[in-house]
């Protein structure tokens, strides 16, 4: 990819921007002096928001479920009605959803490929569609570690984020000769309320050490400043962790992952909440 400059009055969008990584992302780019139209679904939007103001931009917000069709197409038309070109776009909603797959819900399952993968896509596809007409535009896509391990006990979270880093791969060779540059931010754990809202606090992974969701976004966001196609982000751990995916095989890590996944007593499922995207 050719990296090129973002503009330092641009315009950013940001979804999932009302905690966690989307929080830190929306921070660093008003810090920076972009304006801002910032989208999730829950209440924690407008404070996110009046957090961003503080650094003196412009900020929309838009209050939607990205997991419906509808709900992209709305944000998009909100994108457009601001009259502004869209610099870069920062797509981290997402939701997780622990426990054995036999036994969840399958609205629950539905709703993880709707949210972290259908709408990842849909929107991906209206964005990069304006910015390649235009020439110029910056895609940050949050992946996860997951994607590159299969996750029993998380089986459909993991398996949502191998989608959206093969559509990111796959795009990135698709823009090589273009100025519009696209990049996979791929965290490990971070401390958030992800493994709560997923049902997985009484797991070894939801009990374990977790990366800063401040230190996730910063790494992700000098990637997007560089064009770099890609960053594990972020603790060294974290980076090992991935090294380690490349050369281990798939069944030892499914198993692997049984071990750290798997809940240590039963109880009532627990589906996470969307635009939280924060964990793996």
């Amino acid at each position: 990819m050719t990296a090129v400059d973002l503009d330092p009055t641009g315009f950013a969008v940001v979804t999932g921007a009302s905690s966690g990584i989307g929080l830190e992302l929306a921070l660093l780019f008003a810090g920076d002096g972009h304006d801002l139209l910032l989208c999730a679904e829950d209440d924690g939007l407008e404070a996110a928001a009046a957090h961003c103001r503080a650094a003196g931009v412009d900020v929309t917000t838009f209050r939607t479920d990205l997991a419906s069709a509808e709900g992209v197409e709305s944000l998009y038309e909100a994108v457009i009605a601001t009259g502004r070109a869209v610099d870069a776009a920062a797509l981290n909603a997402g939701v997780g959803q622990g426990g054995a797959f036999v036994d969840t819900e399958v609205s629950a399952l539905l709703q993880v490929v709707q949210l972290n993968a259908t709408s990842t896509m849909h929107l991906t596809r209206l964005l990069l569609a304006d910015m390649v007409a235009r020439g110029q535009g910056r895609l940050l896509l949050t992946s996860s570690i997951a994607s590159t391990i299969p996750g029993a006990f998380q089986a459909v979270y993991n398996a949502s984020k191998s989608f959206v880093q093969s559509l990111a791969e796959a795009l990135q060779e698709e823009l090589r000769d273009s100025e519009v540059t696209l990049t996979s931010l791929m965290p490990g754990p971070t401390e958030t309320n992800f493994f709560h809202r997923a049902g997985m606090d009484d797991t070894v992974m939801g009990r374990g050490p977790k990366d800063d969701a401040a230190d996730v976004a910063r790494q992700g966001y000098e990637a997007l400043l560089a064009g770099k196609d890609r960053v594990v982000a972020a603790s060294l751990m974290t980076k090992a962790q991935e090294l380690g995916a490349k050369v281990v095989p798939d069944k030892i890590k499914a198993a692997v992952h049984r071990q750290i996944a798997e809940p240590r007593q039963s109880g009532p499922d627990q589906t996470a909440g969307p635009d939280d995207e924060v964990s793996r």
